[in-house]
């Protein structure tokens, strides 16, 4: 008991050394003195402020990609933003939910402010309530880590792309939190905390009034993020938080502790709209679940076809927010949408293929753009087993034996693969021409499969008209 005292004291001392605002920073309000830790290192000296262009700000709003700020002092000239995004390792991948966040925090390096990105190691133990019905469930240890890895790496490789040339600072905050105790949290942080405040939150209020209730540990999620933003704000030089418009209450949280217990203005939130179609529905789901952005668990050509297939009435709003085209580029692509001769989907393209770019690289474009024409029912390119790969685990699939292909009936293959309900479709099909195999229409419906249909000797495309795919693997 004894130790576990002084264990608790060490710590709200060494929190108390922290929040507390020195000589030097109550007379000049951006200089803070450096963590001693490793991680200080990953924070280069931020560059003067842009002089003589848009202010960030003014570009998002432009475009559509704010929702609220906490001052309008954010948008002051001359002023150095450093600005920070939270991304919680619930899986091994970021999925598109989060592709705003990393866009945004690439307009404000592109607008020669700085950037960090912030992976919830600790957080993501709690859960954050935010626009959540139920309780998150728990991730044990080894899997935050396994997914708080990969994650760092697939952001680091994103705003790698972005032209700037420099270095992207991302920090874990369980290096932080993990020297926390509950006592001294309470005793250093918690007190300027105002019940009443945190129960106005919208999340929380949404959460109470639910079947479900809350918990208390998702009820103290918006002091964890409140003081990852004034840690960030002391020794990170990070002036600026962006989220979601569902982050604003955790955000304003982060704000007001900064005031309360450094005792200082300049610290600012922005949230920016959910990623919504103009229906309202969300955007990022697909029949078979969430649009990752990891090549590993979404390829490149199933990411570039989610976007291709984007309706027109939100293609060019997608193209304001999701892509850096000028705005003078847009609304040339907009208004060539309503002239005679326009191309269907040429819009379509240009998004998926500028968003394709800025999360997969060039390499990935160039993939998804040689799957997508290989592809093509009727297409003249030359198919290899490779190309078909690249799309076997986002369609429908099935292995069977060399010698129960070669030679069957291609109308018996359809219906036993369950690709299609029975012959009689299968033949109706092919009388409609819409039948193919590898890309060759099919013309008669006693077509026999040989050696030479079979890709590479490994694979089959099945396709029923231009959207519907099969791909029969070799054994």
């Amino acid at each position: 008991m004894a130790a576990a005292t002084m264990t608790a004291v060490a710590t709200s001392r060494a929190i108390h050394n922290l929040l507390r605002p020195s000589r030097t920073f109550q007379r000049r309000s951006l200089t803070f003195c450096r963590p001693s830790s490793t991680a200080a290192h990953a924070s280069p000296a931020a560059p003067a402020a842009p002089a003589a262009t848009t202010h960030v700000v003014d570009i998002l709003r432009e475009r559509g990609l704010v929702d609220s700020v906490t001052s309008e002092a954010l948008t002051s000239p001359g002023t150095h933003l450093k600005a920070y995004c939270g991304f919680d390792p619930t899986a091994e991948s970021l999925h598109l939910g989060n592709l705003l966040g990393l866009v945004i925090l690439s307009w404000f390096r592109r607008s020669g402010h700085s950037a960090v990105a912030l992976v919830g190691g600790a957080t993501a133990r709690v859960g954050d309530p935010s626009g959540k019905s139920l309780e998150r469930p728990e991730l044990d240890n080894q899997t935050l880590e396994k997914n708080t890895s990969a994650i760092k790496t697939l952001i680091s490789t994103i705003l790698s792309r972005d032209g700037t040339h420099l270095p992207v600072p991302i920090l874990d905050n369980h290096d932080w939190w993990k020297e926390v105790t509950l006592l001294g949290f309470l005793k250093e942080v918690g007190r300027f905390a105002r019940v009443g405040t945190m129960m106005a939150k919208e999340s929380v209020k949404k959460r109470l009034s639910s079947e479900e209730g809350m918990s208390y540990t998702e009820f103290t999620y918006q002091l964890l993020q409140g003081y990852d933003f004034l840690y960030l704000f002391k020794n990170f030089d990070v002036n600026v938080q962006i989220g979601g418009s569902d982050q604003w209450g955790n955000i304003t949280a982060g704000t007001e502790l900064i005031r309360k217990i450094l005792q200082v203005e300049g610290a600012y939130g922005l949230t920016f709209p959910l990623l919504v179609k103009s229906d309202g529905t969300k955007f990022g789901k697909s029949e078979s679940g969430a649009i990752w952005l990891s090549p590993e668990m979404l390829s490149p050509y199933k990411f570039y076809q989610y976007f291709f297939s984007v309706p027109d009435v939100d293609v060019v709003r997608f193209l304001k927010i999701l892509t850096f085209l000028s705005m003078e580029e847009i609304k040339e692509i907009e208004e060539g949408m309503g002239k005679p001769g326009y191309v269907p989907n040429s819009a379509q393209r240009r998004l998926a293929e500028e968003v394709t770019r800025f999360v997969h690289g060039e390499e990935g474009l160039a993939e998804a753009l040689k799957a997508t024409e290989a592809l093509r029912p009727g297409a003249e390119t030359q198919l290899d087993w490779k190309t078909i790969q690249t799309i076997a685990e986002d369609v429908p699939s099935c292995s069977l034996a060399y010698d129960q292909v070669l030679n069957s009936c291609l109308v018996d293959l359809l219906v036993s693969t369950g690709f299609l309900g029975s012959k009689s479709a299968a033949r109706r099909l092919v009388k409609q021409g819409g039948l193919y195999l590898n890309n060759t229409r099919i013309d008669s419906d006693d077509k026999m499969i040989n050696a030479e249909d079979i890709v590479d000797g490994k694979v089959l495309l099945l396709s029923a008209g231009k959207k519907n795919k099969m791909v029969i693997r070799i054994s």
